[in-house]
């Protein structure tokens, strides 16, 4: 199992565009708004802490590998690999650079139309990291970050979270 973990803030921001574009999805007049409903739980898939701690108790399995989105943007030749070998799938130089290319936000998002119809324009919107720092105020940051505290402190996945969020620029 791969699981893919994003910084919780990224989370939040991708969730709010992604709820404000979907029509069967509760929409939110502001940011204010969408942020006290996801810190009181009330999202559509539930919260994401809470997701967080259930997978911790498999972050030692030797059948999954935990990666996170900081990580395959920052390096996508070096993740790619990562998966590929803990897959146990060989790839040959070539095959890696194609794997990099098409699985790069920018080809998807090119290519979503075709891929993902009419909610390709909503899935694949910047794809980048940190963009919750254009709607977070100061005190919301310093909520999620105890939150995520309350959540996440000594564990396995949180402790790679927060390297990934606070420790590299």
């Amino acid at each position: 199992i791969l699981l893919l973990l994003r910084n919780p803030k990224d989370v939040a921001t991708s969730f709010y565009h992604f709820s404000n574009g979907i029509s069967t999805l509760p929409s939110y007049e502001n940011w204010d708004d969408f942020f006290v409903a996801f810190m009181t739980k009330k999202m559509a898939w539930g919260c994401y802490f809470e997701y967080l701690s259930k997978w911790n108790r498999y972050a030692d399995d030797e059948n999954i590998m935990t990666i996170t989105y900081k990580e395959l943007k920052e390096n996508p030749v070096l993740g790619v690999k990562n998966i590929a070998a803990f897959f146990g799938i060989p790839l040959t130089e070539k095959e890696l650079q194609s794997v990099v290319e098409r699985c790069s936000f920018q080809s998807m998002k090119k290519n979503s139309q075709k891929t993902h119809g009419a909610f390709g324009n909503i899935l694949f919107r910047k794809g980048g990291v940190s963009d919750w720092k254009n709607l977070f105020s100061e005190d919301q940051n310093e909520k999620m970050d105890k939150v995520f505290e309350e959540h996440m402190r000594g564990t396995k996945l949180g402790a790679k979270l927060k390297y990934d969020v606070y420790c590299k620029a």
